[in-house]
């Protein structure tokens, strides 16, 4: 086992035994979803001891296990840097010998004017060296065709001289400071440490993306980041910035991941099957029988009617996908407050009751902040717990959740938002009717119908 996976083991330890997801504690760290189950998957390595330290005051873990977490961060750290060294040059290279000039190596020279010649000096012929040709000192130099004089050869092999010096120097300085370490590199030595795979991920508008990028969605919304498939290692520069072949595509600007998630959605639900209320503005002469709660919406539907005065949604997910999902909230978003229209108000019974009143969360719409508040049931005098996030979520195990609206004084549009976390990604799930507004509507002083089975007609 490498240092970067006992690592993440430990971090793997101490999530569980603290019994909080992946959200609540990405919360707690400043950081990503995606991000954090990198850390505790060991495809990456928290680049500061900080987010490490909080880690462990969140999952709540002693000080003998914040010192172990510590020493194993370091080793791990120190594998990490030790990888990124192993891709800077291991020692500086000679730089080559300054070979002497030729005739035959020389430049052309450039066209210019004449230059004025040297003072003439006694025409002695020095002596040939092996492999070069003789030179002559005075007006003999320019005798023969395309002889140079000796101050052009001279000033010649000194700005060779000075050019392969200056790039020797260059070459020695790239090998003594080396790559920056802080500069992206496609190899395996940068970033994420030794056994990191690839970037980590971040929470952008629907799979807190992730660094790398998000997956595209398919029927969440809000914001979401998923983790970035692990980069191929190979020889990259330090200062490299162009994406490589392994790199993910980069999805389309707000784009959120698909929600692992199914939604059925049920906003006809009676309290005890019997008792609810619907407001119409048509008379009771054109009102047919209360139906039964299994055709309330196609009934209220062919009335044009909507709720008064309350709105019980039962929500049943599951999920998709073979891994579990974590739900972390439920929020309540108010699209519109109007007037409550003046019509009238016709109940479905006159009256029931039950020994079940099921746990759900109340929701008060005329707040002009409206949270979801968690409310314990009674089963024939036994009391149910009030329902709390996080629940988790499969294929195997779904979940219903129960949301009690209410208002006495607007005629309400709104929705609900159901915030999301899985191993994939995060994001947002949108709870409403079929695409449209839920519609509560308040009913102050308006006339109350009841169905009156003797008479076979409504009556006040």
């Amino acid at each position: 086992m490498s240092e970067a996976e006992d690592f993440a083991r430990l971090m793997r330890e101490l999530k569980e035994r603290g019994g909080l997801s992946y959200g609540v504690l990405a919360r707690r760290l400043h950081t990503s979803t995606s991000t954090l189950h990198r850390y505790c998957s060991g495809d990456a390595l928290p680049v500061e001891f900080a987010v490490v330290d909080r880690f462990a005051r969140a999952c709540g873990a002693s000080a003998a296990e914040a010192v172990d977490l510590h020493r194993a961060w370091l080793l791990a750290d120190a594998r990490r840097r030790a990888g990124t060294a192993a891709y800077r040059p291991a020692s500086r290279p000679a730089p080559e010998p300054v070979p002497e000039p030729s005739a035959a190596a020389e430049p052309e020279p450039v066209p210019s004017a004449a230059p004025e010649p040297e003072p003439t000096v006694a025409a002695e012929p020095t002596p040939a060296v092996a492999g070069k040709p003789a030179v002559v000192v005075g007006p003999a130099a320019a005798a023969g065709p395309g002889a140079r004089p000796s101050w052009y050869r001279r000033r010649a092999a000194v700005a060779a001289a000075a050019g392969l010096a200056a790039g020797a120097v260059a070459v020695a300085l790239l090998a003594v400071t080396g790559p920056d370490p802080g500069a992206p590199s496609a190899g395996p030595g940068a970033g994420g440490g030794a056994g990191t795979r690839g970037p980590s991920g971040s929470a952008s508008a629907g799979l807190t993306p992730p660094e790398a990028g998000a997956a595209p969605p398919e029927s969440a919304t809000g914001p979401a980041t998923g983790s970035a498939p692990p980069s191929e290692p190979g020889a990259g520069s330090a200062g490299a910035s162009a994406p490589s072949a392994a790199s993910p595509p980069v999805p389309a600007p707000g784009r959120a991941p698909a929600a692992p998630l199914k939604a059925a959605v049920r906003s006809h639900v009676w309290a005890a099957g019997c008792g609810h209320a619907y407001l119409t503005e048509r008379g009771p002469g054109s009102v047919p029988p209360p139906p039964v709660e299994a055709d309330a919406l196609a009934w209220a539907a062919a009335q044009r009617a909507v709720h008064a005065g309350s709105q019980i949604v039962e929500v049943t997910l599951h999920g998709t996908g073979g891994g579990a999902v974590v739900l972390e909230g439920l929020e309540v978003r108010v699209g519109a407050r109007r007037t409550p229209p003046a019509w009238n108000v016709y109940q479905m019974s006159p009256g029931c009751g039950g020994g079940l009143t099921p746990a759900a969360f109340a929701v008060n719409l005329d707040a002009p902040r409206p949270l979801a508040r968690p409310v314990a049931g009674n089963d024939a005098g036994g009391r149910q717990p009030a329902p709390a996030f996080p629940m988790r979520v499969s294929a195997a195990e779904p979940v219903v959740l129960r949301v009690e609206a209410a208002t006495t004084g607007c005629d309400c549009d709104w929705s609900l938002d159901l915030r999301w976390t899985s191993p994939a990604g995060s994001g947002t799930l949108r709870v409403d009717d079929g695409g449209r507004p839920l519609r509560t509507s308040a009913a102050p002083g308006r006339p109350v119908y009841g169905y009156a089975l003797e008479q076979g007609r409504w009556a006040r």
